[in-house]
């Protein structure tokens, strides 16, 4: 499997780290690209670098690298992943504007008909995001915000990051074993 990430300037760059070390644990190869934002980001709230990705993931490419592979829908992937989304790469997305490498991937992806799951960490949502979720959904992306769930009572902040980084490999239809599963009241596995 062979998939994109995309990590753009919003808080939570943890779900993009998470997920491309959860790649790399379950052997999946990825295609890293950065937004310049997110690389401050990166620091503010990691204390990481670019080049600490770039590490964890097979291939990376800069932003605005109109020449690499992934600009084309003839190299095939199994789908792209942007998290976090900020609303700006969200409604450039929506609106069909590919002004980057990561816009261009995102639009490559969905004309080639492929999975783009896209993780917006932003609240409260206004009228626009909204729309423009909407819009990306009747496309064929998955709006997959990063909202955890507390079923699996976490201990830890790592294990709501798990969370949201599990429903992601979800929806890629990737086994893992990011978070428990619900197993309903009486604790029946469904």
């Amino acid at each position: 499997m062979r998939l994109v990430v995309a990590i753009t300037g919003c808080s939570g760059v943890t779900y993009g780290v998470r997920l491309l070390e959860a790649c790399r644990q379950l052997g999946i190869e990825t295609d890293l690209i950065v937004s310049r934002a997110a690389e401050q980001i990166l620091k503010l709230e990691l204390g990481k670098s670019v080049d600490d990705l770039r590490k964890l993931a097979t291939r990376s490419y800069q932003p605005d690298d109109f020449t690499a592979p992934l600009a084309s829908g003839s190299v095939h992937t199994d789908g792209m992943v942007i998290a976090p989304c900020s609303v700006k790469t969200l409604g450039a997305v929506a609106s069909g504007v590919a002004a980057d490498l990561i816009t261009r991937a995102a639009d490559v992806t969905l004309k080639e008909v492929r999975p783009l799951v896209l993780v917006p960490r932003e609240t409260p949502l206004n009228l626009i995001h909204l729309e423009n979720m909407a819009r990306l959904k009747r496309a064929g992306a998955t709006i997959l915000p990063a909202m955890p769930a507390f079923y699996q009572k976490p201990q830890s902040i790592q294990d709501l990051v798990d969370f949201v980084v599990g429903k992601i490999l979800d929806v890629l239809d990737v086994e893992h074993q990011l978070y428990r599963r619900w197993r309903g009241l009486k604790g029946n596995d469904y």
